[in-house]
């Protein structure tokens, strides 16, 4: 029964981790872009000063607002997706939501409903238009950094299996160079046996006297012997 209880739960215990990741994956994306806007404002304040107040209002705010969803959560999606499988268009989604439903809340809690109100529905209309370029990027960010990952894991394999080949073919080399040595040391006492046989055999020094002996007594049969004294 147990068993049967983790295998059913695994599903959702999955499916709540990577909810868990999506939130924080907005929520970081939130902080870092906020921190980025604030620099960037502070350092174009002097710049853009002198450009009229609807191109600030309508084209540069909204950006400059949004750059958490913009800038930073593609980058973010990008360097998840290398490490781990995640699912393009939920993961875009919900981190942008996440971030959204931070600064809607930021707002509210400083403004009330009469900050949205006073922003005026052109403006609730780019931010929106913002946000949906956002999660589009992010998408493509996700798909892009999955593709990458593909081609390096494919590239991987195909190393893995050249040293595969080159260690095979080390030792098959390393097998025929034990072969030749075996049948050298096969063949070399057999060689040096011919080679001894072959060689003639001293003959004996008692032999080769008897021998002189014998052929002196022949030559000389006739021969008067001496008397004696």
């Amino acid at each position: 029964m147990s068993t049967q209880k983790k295998s059913a739960l695994d599903p959702l215990r999955v499916r709540v981790r990577r909810i868990q990741f999506t939130v924080g994956l907005g929520f970081l994306a939130l902080v870092i872009g906020t921190a980025l806007t604030l620099s960037l404002t502070l350092r174009l304040t002097d710049r853009i000063g002198a450009l009229p107040s609807w191109v600030i209002d309508f084209f540069l705010a909204p950006v400059l607002r949004h750059l958490w969803v913009l800038a930073v959560l593609p980058v973010l999606c990008y360097g998840a997706a290398r490490v781990i499988e995640l699912r393009p268009w939920a993961t875009a989604l919900g981190a942008a939501a996440t971030g959204l439903c931070f600064t809607l809340a930021i707002e509210f809690t400083s403004n009330g409903i009469e900050g949205w109100l006073e922003a005026g529905g052109l403006s609730l209309l780019l931010e929106l238009g913002v946000v949906a370029g956002g999660v589009v990027l992010s998408q493509r960010a996700v798909v892009r950094a999955r593709a990458d990952s593909g081609k390096q894991e494919t590239k991987a394999q195909q190393q893995a299996s050249a040293r595969k080949d080159e260690y095979a073919e080390f030792l098959r080399e390393a097998e025929l160079a034990g072969e030749k040595i075996a049948q050298r040391e096969a063949t070399k006492p057999e060689g040096e046996g011919a080679s001894v046989q072959s060689l003639p055999l001293p003959e004996q020094p008692a032999a080769s006297a008897a021998a002189s002996e014998e052929t002196s007594e022949q030559k000389t049969p006739g021969e008067p012997k001496a008397p004696a004294a």
